[in-house]
């Protein structure tokens, strides 16, 4: 009886378990079906960061969904395909990533996150910007991002292709410690608010502008960049109230322990 109970109870359990398995085939198979009938009837563009950094719009994502991947509304939206919109977005030069995924209700949703530009470089008529991780990417027209400017002699060949990273190590090296500066300044805010443009001269020294005054600071290389700002305090906080304000075009902070006026 007991053998017999257990080989009734082992059918009935195969018996349960292959009904729910054709139930999910079923219900998988339904929810394909309605993916292949229901139609992409909108697109719904979300942009963070936006309130900031304005680089891109919805109108923006939107004119590169339609030009580098077509028409999507009244398409079946098992149709779409999500990773190419990816793909066609990600290539822009202010986009850093997207994400595209449609809902049950015919909704494409795009959700993008912008690049956060924290400088500018002038460089004769050339204008680009560089995130924190030293990607560089143009300007565009009517946008913009209240960043420091660095102009001059910029060491950098990446421009001339409109956008990217830096490909040779010596430039790398270099923007990655105009980025350390940048955002050295950007921690400690006093500086982030007085000074405004960092020229590159030929020989590659710093000179650094202020928002006020007719000093200008040699800076020298982009290095020891702790105690160089740490001599500008001294110069703000010790020498200025003792003689004067506007009385030195130059300070010259490019060596250790000493500050040089002029």
């Amino acid at each position: 009886m007991n053998g017999k109970g257990n080989i009734t109870g082992t059918v009935l359990g195969a018996g349960v378990m292959t009904l729910i398995i054709v139930c999910l085939c079923v219900s998988a198979g339904v929810s394909r079906a309605k993916r292949a009938v229901t139609l992409c009837t909108d697109t719904e563009i979300r942009i963070a960061d936006s309130s900031e950094n304005k680089f891109v719009c919805r109108e923006d994502i939107a004119g590169y969904i339609s030009a580098g991947y077509g028409r999507t509304e009244g398409i079946p939206i098992g149709d779409i395909d999500l990773k190419k919109i990816e793909s066609v977005l990600d290539s822009q030069s202010a986009v850093l990533k997207s994400e595209a995924y449609c809902t049950k209700d015919g909704t494409l949703h795009v959700d993008i996150s912008q690049r956060i530009p924290v400088m500018r470089f002038q460089k004769g008529a050339a204008s680009f910007y560089a995130d924190a991780d030293g990607y560089v990417f143009p300007l565009k027209d009517g946008k913009s991002s209240h960043v420091i400017v660095i102009d001059g002699y910029i060491p950098l060949k990446t421009a001339g292709s409109g956008k990217g990273q830096a490909v040779s190590g010596r430039e790398r090296e270099w923007i990655e410690r105009m980025t350390d500066m940048v955002l050295y300044m950007e921690k400690h805010k006093v500086w982030d608010r007085n000074i405004v443009q960092i020229h590159v001269q030929q020989n590659g020294d710093l000179i650094l502008i202020p928002r006020e005054g007719k000093e200008k600071f040699i800076f020298g290389k982009p290095s020891g960049i702790e105690e160089k700002f740490r001599l500008m305090e001294s110069y703000y906080t010790g020498i200025v109230p003792a003689m004067g304000k506007d009385r030195y075009r130059s300070v010259d902070v490019r060596y250790r322990g000493q500050i040089i006026c002029k």
